[in-house]
């Protein structure tokens, strides 16, 4: 399968949205994204990972390395990911937590959520 990376704008934040499996060979086309659209000087991105159905640790890395760079030009990243346990996308979830770094993002169930600038509740 491969990875689809779309993307547009919501206010203030870009928006990308994420689909397939985030590992090895695909987990590139995100960095290159997230490279592209700070670039851009969009420094507050909203990742949409509902639709990523596998992600190993380079997907992982990814990540990080998305949050480092955001954090460097004072922006904000947020995750989407479901929580539930049969819904598409809670495998990310899941990872991130095993690797004990989910509590370095700012994770919200929808992009409603999201994109609300109200603090995330505990």
């Amino acid at each position: 399968m491969v990875l689809k990376v779309t993307g547009g704008q919501r206010g203030e934040w870009s928006v990308l949205r994420v689909a397939g499996e985030l590992d090895l060979v695909t987990s590139p086309a995100l960095r290159q994204r997230i490279h592209e659209v700070v670039a851009e000087g969009r420094h507050d991105l909203v990742l949409d990972l509902s639709d990523v159905f596998f992600c190993d640790s380079s997907g992982v890395g990814v990540l990080i390395a998305g949050r480092r760079l955001i954090r460097s030009c004072q922006g904000r990243l947020r995750l989407i990911l479901p929580a539930g346990g049969a819904e598409e996308g809670s495998h990310v979830n899941r990872v991130l937590g095993a690797l004990g770094v989910r509590r370095l993002f700012d994770v919200y169930p929808d992009l409603a959520a999201a994109l609300d600038d109200e603090p995330l509740s505990a």
